[in-house]
């Protein structure tokens, strides 16, 4: 953007929009720069879209116009001005109501400009009722509270009874959600016992009787599964169920009872306090009431499945045993003929065991005179075999005396030379041996002066000192 220019807006033109007229002063000429509507509408469009974000606007809506494209075009006001406003199809079908005149609301939007007509317009992304971005605020912060807590906790929540006998309800007895919920039970299980524990569900004081019918609950401990139920609606008519004081009752009932709680509170888009706290949320009464109920006619179905299968087993178990029977008859026999065969029985083992004793005596006596001829055939001459042995013994003790007194000539040869050789011998002829360091010495080099040496005679030793050597040869003295 040029800094000089008296019209900054403009600093931009178009060279296809652009006219240039020349204008004489009695002072001076200048060029002036002409634009086309067209032009100023488009600048003027960016220049608000760049300087003006998203925000959010509240004010009363009037002149609610919903095109056949599903577009909504509408004016904002409050008491000094208004705006007009557009909120295109794809934006509108996430509203959760009808925009309609009169109501206050608070819309998120970018200031713009329609260029085809010059009007300054907000072009809306989003659009809720007035003043709940607090009741928003309000619900985030108690949730976030209450989860810290650990009271939406998964591993504290019960599982829900299979067969319940009674269920509880809180609701309105006139609440459209509680018909919903009985007819939905009456369809389901009728045999199940309903009470209703009678509370306001919209209002300024229905959380606090809302609380007291959960402890009523608690107190009463009269059912297996409880219900806390009403139908849709905005964030206002639902924030009674958005209330502590609901959720603490409901704490207290889940941990002082045995009761599982089942929220169905709204739409299946709404989601409340009370959905979190509970056991199980529903997406709607009438799923709620599906939740805590067994569906008969499905139960109903499977028994008769069931009995079927049942009377499929046992008919072909009756009828194995009966062919079971059947052979079992037919090998049935009467006492007599029982104990005729028994009586053929018993004849035939006897005479296999005779039969099996003579053969074994037959096969022994055989043996038997086998083993007699054998031994008549070896039978030795004892007489002969004597006289043989005695002649060897004599033999024997011949060659024993001559071997004994050859080894006893040949030891005393070995002994007198023994004699001869031994150093004893040589000792008592006046020699004497020298022993240094426990061995014999042979050889005078190998001791030195002041060694000790043993000198053993033919009777007794003696203790000797080196102390000289002469000629090659040592001296000793005692």
């Amino acid at each position: 953007m040029n800094s000089d220019d008296d019209l900054p807006l403009f600093s931009q033109p178009l060279a296809s929009s652009l006219t240039t007229v020349s204008a004489t002063s009695t002072t001076r000429s200048r060029e002036i720069t002409v634009i086309q509507v067209s032009e100023l509408n488009r600048r003027a469009r960016n220049l608000l879209e760049a300087n003006l974000e998203l925000l959010w606007v509240s004010g009363e809506l009037s002149n609610v116009i919903r095109a056949a494209s599903g577009h909504y075009y509408f004016s904002l006001k409050d008491h000094a001005a208004q705006v007009r406003c557009v909120m295109f199809r794809q934006r509108a079908s996430s509203l959760s109501f009808t925009p309609e005149n009169g109501l206050q609301v608070e819309v998120r939007a970018l200031p713009s400009l329609y260029e085809p007509r010059g009007e300054f317009q907000l072009g809306v992304e989003t659009m809720r009722r007035a003043g709940l971005g607090l009741l928003f605020e309000a619900y985030e912060r108690l949730k976030t509270r209450l989860a810290a807590a650990g009271m939406f906790d998964e591993d504290r929540k019960k599982t829900l009874p299979v067969f319940p006998r009674t269920i509880g309800i809180v609701t309105s007895p006139q609440a459209a959600a509680l018909r919903d919920v009985l007819t939905t039970l009456e369809r389901r299980a009728p045999m199940i016992r309903v009470i209703l524990y009678p509370t306001l569900v919209q209002g300024t004081n229905a959380a606090n009787e809302i609380a007291a019918a959960v402890d009523q609950v608690r107190q009463r401990a009269e059912v297996d599964a409880l219900i806390i139920c009403r139908g849709g609606g905005s964030i206002e008519d639902l924030w009674s169920f958005n209330e502590e004081i609901v959720a603490r009752a409901i704490l207290r009932l889940q941990n002082d009872t045995t009761i599982a709680v089942v929220s169905g509170v709204g739409h299946e888009t709404d989601f409340t306090i009370c959905d979190f706290i509970a056991d199980q949320r529903a997406p709607t009464p009438t799923a709620a009431a599906e939740l805590v109920s067994p569906d008969t006619a499905q139960l109903r179905s499977q028994v008769d499945v069931t009995k079927q299968q049942l009377m499929r087993t046992l008919r072909r178990k009756i009828e194995t045993l009966q062919q079971h029977l059947d052979h079992a008859a037919r090998g049935l026999l009467s006492p007599g003929e029982r104990l005729a065969r028994a009586r053929d029985q018993v004849a035939l083992a006897a005479a296999q065991i005779r039969h099996a004793m003579t053969t074994q005596q037959s096969r022994a006596d055989n043996q038997l005179r086998f083993i007699a001829q054998r031994l008549a055939n070896i039978k030795p001459d004892i007489t002969s075999y004597q006289a043989s042995l005695n002649r060897r013994r004599d033999q024997l003790k011949i060659a024993l005396h001559r071997q004994l007194f050859d080894r006893k000539t040949g030891l005393e040869n070995i002994r007198r030379n023994l004699h001869l050789l031994s150093p004893e011998l040589v000792l008592q002829r006046g020699y004497s041996i020298v022993e240094y360091d426990g061995a014999i010495l042979r050889n005078a080099g190998d001791v030195e002066t002041g060694d000790a040496l043993l000198v053993r005679l033919a009777v007794g030793r003696i203790e000797v000192a080196v102390t000289g050597k002469a000629d090659g040869n040592p001296l000793s003295r005692l």
